[in-house]
């Protein structure tokens, strides 16, 4: 059982400040909760998207799963996701020195 906290000692003053800083923590849980929600979506919207589009072999061989440009020999190589295993572009992904392969942004987002 937590010991309940004797605060009635306190100057108004000291009261205040307490309120404050109890308020200021209030609104900096529910500005993470909205991050965290935010940031929930986008990660299941590119779900969503890679299941539509990661059926099709043709496209994903030949474009980034992501933002769809095309892939070229000398430009715009391919490269695999570690995680998910579907091709990606060098600006849709991050290398990930300690595995030595890339990682999609939305899995990044995800691990």
């Amino acid at each position: 059982m937590v010991p309940k906290l004797d605060l009635s000692r306190l100057t108004d003053e000291e009261a205040k400040h307490v309120w404050a800083v109890v308020q200021r923590d209030f609104d900096l849980r529910k500005k993470e909760e909205d991050r965290l929600g935010e940031l929930k979506t986008k990660i299941e919207k590119e779900d969503t998207k890679r299941e539509l589009l990661g059926n099709q072999t043709s496209l994903t061989e030949s474009y980034c799963i992501r933002c769809l440009q095309p892939f070229k020999i000398l430009v715009n190589t391919k490269r695999q996701c570690l995680d998910c295993q579907l091709y990606i572009c060098k600006s849709c992904g991050r290398y990930n020195k300690k595995e030595h392969g890339w990682v999609c942004d939305p899995c990044h987002m995800t691990r």
